[in-house]
């Protein structure tokens, strides 16, 4: 089952240089065991390695785009020859003043092709790989550009410091939710710039209604809600670097238990559907699936739903976001995959990487 999406997106660069979905989240609602074989979208890599640090007995990570592989093989390179300081100097979080010369000592972990890739563009690894995604540079033009004539330096530091939840709300009310940053919010973060500047527009496909409403509710939530000190994601975008706080697999505790549990992980330039097409007895115990369902048909999603369930255990797992297209377990399938609602809502509201719509858990019967 070749993917649709791969025939009318562009793929040929990296879109995305972090991970930009929960992976606190993602690693509480798979828990991965050590007799277990997940199967993970690679994106940038750190999802997948946050599920390798639980050490479970295989980890595929796929992807359409052989610049996101390259990301995902960067960073293993960098957990097994690097320092964890250094692994944060390499990617662009903490300031370095020499990042090829710690390239040049990851460069003997890596395959040829991946060589190539960076070796042909080791401007990006000066600046950090950290910062070279499409989507990063879209957040880089709304920090650098769009913010500052929403809030000033010392406006964006205010929120960022911890507050009760009640504070939040009145520090929201009264001082950040001003015509300024709704008006400029939501032209910032439509579908058109959006899907131009940040996406791709072929992602939007079958996308209904205000898209910046609805990421403009959810990032209330998020500053409400949620602890903006807390928040890696939110950090990023509004001061370009982790502050406070670092995702699940950038973080010093963790380092140790990636770099050890490397040997699990293998990587495929690969659609979902041409895995579980494969022939082979394999069946597998838990899927981190991103967001992958937004970009497809409601047949195509519930097609590879059936394939999923074939090449699972009983118990398997499957976690994906929503973004802005609703999807989830269709009744045709009820009695094969079970709906988790309760679960996925508990875990959707502590979810840091804020603007998706809906966390998704699901399991086989």
């Amino acid at each position: 089952m070749k993917s649709e999406i791969s025939e009318r997106a562009d793929f040929s660069g990296i879109r995305y240089a972090q991970c930009w979905e929960d992976a606190d989240v993602l690693v509480e609602a798979l828990d991965p065991k050590p007799e277990h074989a997940c199967i993970s979208i690679a994106s940038a890599g750190d999802n997948t390695l946050a599920l390798v640090a639980r050490g479970p007995r295989k980890v595929i990570a796929l992807d359409l785009s052989a610049a996101q592989l390259a990301c995902l093989a960067l960073r293993v390179a960098a957990f097994r020859v690097l320092t964890h300081r250094e692994l944060l100097e390499l990617l662009g979080v903490r300031g370095c003043e020499n990042r090829l010369a710690l390239y040049e000592r990851c460069r003997r972990a890596m395959g040829r092709q991946e060589l190539r890739y960076w070796d042909e563009r080791k401007t990006l690894i000066e600046r950090g790989v950290a910062h070279a995604g499409k989507f990063e540079r879209y957040f880089e033009l709304f920090r650098r550009r769009v913010l500052p004539l929403m809030h000033g330096r010392k406006t964006v530091e205010q929120l960022l410091t911890r507050r009760t939840p009640e504070e939040r709300e009145e520090f929201y009310e009264r001082t950040w939710n001003t015509f300024r940053w709704r008006a400029m919010f939501r032209i910032f973060f439509s579908r058109w710039v959006m899907g131009r500047a940040g996406r791709d527009p072929e992602f939007f496909r079958y996308v209904e209604g205000s898209v910046a409403d609805r990421i403009l509710e959810r990032t209330r939530y998020a500053l409400v809600n949620l602890d903006p000190e807390d928040n890696p994601y939110l950090q990023w975008i509004l001061c370009g670097t982790f502050r406070m706080t670092l995702p699940f697999a950038l973080r010093e505790e963790n380092f140790e238990s990636v770099r050890k549990n490397l040997g699990c992980l293998e990587w495929r330039r690969q659609s979902l559907g041409e895995l579980l097409n494969e022939k082979g007895e394999d069946k597998f115990d838990r899927f981190n699936l991103s967001d992958i369902f937004e970009y497809m048909p409601r047949e195509s999603f519930e097609s590879l739903l059936e394939s999923i369930a074939a090449r699972s255990n009983t118990g398997a797992r499957l976690a994906y976001w929503n973004m802005l297209t609703p999807r989830s377990r269709p009744d045709s399938l009820k009695t094969r995959i079970a709906s988790m609602p309760d679960r996925s809502r508990e875990l959707f509201q502590k979810d840091k990487a804020w603007f998706y719509s809906a966390f998704v858990l699901e399991e086989i019967v």
